[in-house]
């Protein structure tokens, strides 16, 4: 079966640096993009980066220059390297992968990122 593993959330203070890896099984991972989001309570899940399968990149404005998502096709895994981290940071992030023409579309459970000082 399809799994997406999150891991490297956590609490860091503000302008701190945090990465982010998804590990997933049971898909060819080479021809997904991959994605990560996030969602805080009461809002609803925003795009925060995305990686296409062949590389090309999309950020969400909040994150730009910031954000840097990259992905490792050998290893079937997704990072997301998180640097000047805010508070407005602060949610669940959640790896996604999703592939166009299928339109299959995968989530993970989550990782918990908290920026506070």
């Amino acid at each position: 079966q399809v799994q997406l593993v999150e891991s490297g959330g956590g609490l860091v203070q503000p302008g701190g640096s945090l990465r982010l890896s998804c590990a997933a099984s049971g898909i060819l991972f080479r021809i997904y993009r991959m994605g990560w989001y996030r969602q805080t309570p009461g809002k609803q899940r925003e795009l925060v980066a995305t990686i296409a399968a062949g590389g090309s990149t999309n950020y969400a404005d909040s994150v730009k220059g910031r954000f840097t998502i990259s992905r490792d096709n050998a290893k079937n895994t997704v990072y997301l390297q998180m640097n000047g981290l805010k508070p407005e940071d602060t949610a669940v992030y959640y790896c996604n992968a999703h592939q166009m023409y299928s339109g299959m579309d995968y989530w993970g459970k989550g990782t918990l990122v908290t920026v506070s000082s």
